[in-house]
């Protein structure tokens, strides 16, 4: 009996000791994963897709996301540059990162598909200091139910959201928040030349109701009919369209203001070659096939596909935009902006 006693003893010890032995196991793999702390401006609805994938393929690395519009994302970064807590910028605009890149904040990397980018979609230097991923451009979600209970007709251009009838039916981004607001007023701005771009500024905010510090938000609100125009971007409003709201998406004849979303290295990351897989997963042919269940352009144009309710000739519709000259006259044009448009932005 006694020696049952002790065999069963020294058999409960040594499930312990095995069952101790395989906790610390997990716990040193937990351990040794690398954590890589992205800032980005990606959708919240697309991160975890993302996210998901590369995990998949580099499970010894884990993404935190620390996510916000570009603009505020932006405002971070600068504010931060003196003690920088970000390793990799993922999704955030190329006129942004090349704010960055200025202040010598970012780390040139040639991710190894690099030479499959489209030229227009990168950094142009041999050594890039970022690399697009995709292309989103402004469109206009027209509520078709609270256009006709206001009689309003449905707009074909920018110059028709100036008509007396859409006062106060209009609602924005705000180009300081937004990434999406900024690459509207550069892109009116460049199409029309400054002096006509202000005056038309001018007579669209006498007929906006409300700016708001969202690239999605105005084309949800149009969805909800809470305003019947909303400016936003052809992503979300494809997606608030196949959700069912009642909406026209409308893609103004002038021509479509764009930006970049695009990836980056912080110089100070001390993450480097973690930071650099992260760069070269994002140019691959199974990160695009992602970006292309969004976009209709981008980065490998071998990966895109026709996207419901995005015309199939939408590239032929962007505005001509001087990338250079938006990133080099963003302060000047954001503050001009405040000083005539801020009183109608909600509040943060």
């Amino acid at each position: 009996m006694r020696h049952a006693v002790v065999s069963w003893t020294r058999r409960l010890t040594l499930t312990a000791a095995a069952a101790s032995a395989l906790l610390g196991l997990a716990s040193a793999a937990h351990a040794a994963k690398t954590e890589l702390l992205v800032y980005s401006a990606l959708e919240a609805d697309q991160i975890k897709a993302y996210k998901t994938a590369f995990e998949k393929s580099h499970p010894e690395i884990e993404l935190k996301f620390v996510r916000d519009s570009t603009g505020i994302i932006t405002a971070r970064l600068l504010a931060e540059k003196a003690n920088p807590q970000a390793d990799v910028i993922w999704g955030v605009a190329a006129t942004s990162l090349m704010l960055l890149e200025k202040q010598g904040m970012l780390q040139p990397y040639a991710p190894k598909n690099l030479a499959k980018v489209r030229p227009n979609m990168r950094d142009p230097q041999a050594t890039p200091a970022w690399v697009g991923m995709d292309l989103w451009s402004s469109a206009v979600c027209f509520n078709t139910v609270e256009g006709q209970k206001r009689k309003l007709s449905e707009p074909a251009s920018w110059a028709d959201l100036t008509r007396p009838e859409y006062k106060g039916a209009i609602t924005m981004p705000h180009p300081a928040s937004s990434g999406t607001g900024y690459l509207m007023v550069a892109a009116w701005l460049q199409i029309m030349g400054e002096e006509k771009g202000w005056a038309y500024m001018d007579a669209l905010h006498q007929n906006v109701g409300v700016y708001t510090h969202s690239g999605s938000k105005p084309c949800r609100q149009a969805g909800a009919g809470e305003f019947p125009v909303g400016l936003s971007f052809e992503y979300r409003a494809s997606k608030t369209k196949k959700e069912g709201a009642p909406i026209s998406i409308i893609f103004p004849k002038e021509g479509l203001g764009w930006d970049v979303e695009a990836t980056a290295i912080m110089k100070s990351s001390k993450k480097q070659d973690a930071a650099k897989l992260l760069a070269d997963w994002s140019v691959t042919p199974e990160a695009n096939k992602l970006y292309a269940a969004n976009f209709a352009v981008l980065a490998l144009p071998e990966a895109q596909e026709k996207l419901e309710f995005i015309p199939a000739n939408l590239e032929s519709l962007l505005a001509k935009n001087d990338f250079n000259w938006a990133a080099a006259n963003r302060e000047r044009i954001l503050a001009e902006w405040s000083r005539r448009y801020e009183a109608k932005a909600e509040k943060k």
